[in-house]
């Protein structure tokens, strides 16, 4: 049966430690496991981080760049240098690849977002393995994925993927880091999205040197993929070949369950393509009804509005602490809702001199998250 499998390496596989040099055995090895995959008959992508340490090595750089304009130029000149290498591998072994470059903008406006998908599909269909990287060289700081574990999570969620394989320096996740705590407990399955909020809370970490990627936006990256209905998993990215033994049911790395009833495309797009522009304060009875009663959120329940954001934008919904509850998109701008924020729906007319809707964020619109 034909699967559909996203694979994603990040820069600390993809490189030497100490250099920041190509690994080209780790490579090469991974290119000949993902057309193994293709020849079998599945569809594959390959998500791939690395533009900027390779950028810095052939540059002569001892450390990843810290400014955006000179981060942006790097990854201008290792992008070029990765994609060589990775077509002159798969074209040894005959298989066709297309690079997609992709910025946070293309998924968040909708129509982008469906293109996105089209392109996908024909690649697939045309028996091609998209190589996916964020386009840095124009990626403007509002509008970043900030890390490929996020972007390959999007990608799966947009494809609707079977599996999404993060591989990266461990291999799998551990109830703290193994580098530092020798009795770091290896977890093997994460069966819930509670469970697997309580790690994200316990787990911190930056990356490498080289990369920007720690193991909490792993566990941010399998949140928005098993949402999705993706299983996805954590294992170590110098052994490639651990993907084909995975899916052939080898118990290797952690595992994370999807959920049984997939969050619809278009929620998922609100929820996790989207950029949320500012935050509403909700109290309790407007919590529970949208996470409990399945309502649209009421001007009545809003008690405090933080940014300035136009009607049909994102934003979070959360508790008066803070904790983020759901995203939605908003049918009334900032200054409309500081005006009938804790209002009854029927004096939003008297109050603004018009009604666009009954709902500050109507549940069709609105994500738990």
């Amino acid at each position: 049966m034909t699967k559909t499998i996203v694979v994603k390496i990040g820069t600390s596989s993809l490189t030497q430690p100490a250099t920041g040099k190509l690994a080209l055995s780790t490579i090469s090895t991974l290119i000949e496991t993902l057309c193994n995959l293709r020849h079998q008959g599945h569809n594959v992508i390959l998500v791939s981080s690395g533009a900027v340490g390779v950028g810095c090595a052939r540059l002569g750089l001892t450390e990843r760049p810290k400014t955006i304009a000179l981060k942006q130029a790097v990854a201008a000149v290792g992008q070029g240098r990765l994609m060589r290498i990775y077509d002159d591998l798969f074209t040894t072994l005959q298989q066709s690849m297309a690079q997609v470059l992709l910025t946070r903008a293309d998924l968040v406006e909708r129509n982008r977002y469906l293109r996105a998908y089209d392109t996908f599909q024909q690649l697939l269909e045309l028996g091609v393995i998209p190589v996916v990287n964020e386009n840095d060289t124009v990626a403007v700081e509002e509008l970043k994925f900030g890390d490929n574990d996020t972007l390959s999570a999007l990608v799966a969620s947009l494809v609707e993927a079977d599996w999404l394989f993060i591989l990266t320096d461990v291999d799998k996740l551990y109830s703290a880091d193994p580098r530092s705590v020798p009795d770091a407990r290896p977890i093997s399955l994460v069966s819930d999205i509670q469970e697997l909020m309580e790690l994200q809370i316990q787990t911190g970490g930056k990356g490498t040197q080289w990369g920007t990627g720690g193991m909490a936006t792993k566990i941010s990256a399998a949140r928005i993929a098993i949402a999705a209905g993706v299983r996805t998993v954590i294992t170590h990215g110098r052994f490639p070949r651990n993907i084909e033994k995975i899916i052939a049911g080898e118990t290797i790395g952690t595992h994370f369950a999807p959920q049984p009833e997939p969050t619809s495309a278009r929620k998922r797009w609100i929820a996790y393509g989207l950029v949320p522009v500012g935050k509403l304060f909700l109290d309790k009875g407007a919590i529970r009804a949208i996470a409990e009663g399945g309502k649209s959120l009421l001007a009545a329940g809003i008690k405090t509005v933080e940014g300035e954001f136009d009607h049909q934008e994102s934003v979070q919904l959360c508790d008066v602490e803070g904790n983020e509850i759901a995203r939605g998109i908003v049918n009334y701008n900032s200054e409309e809702l500081q005006k009938i924020r804790g209002c009854h729906s029927r004096d939003i007319e008297g109050i603004l001199g018009y009604s666009d809707a009954d709902t500050v964020v109507h549940r069709d619109n609105l994500v738990l998250i």
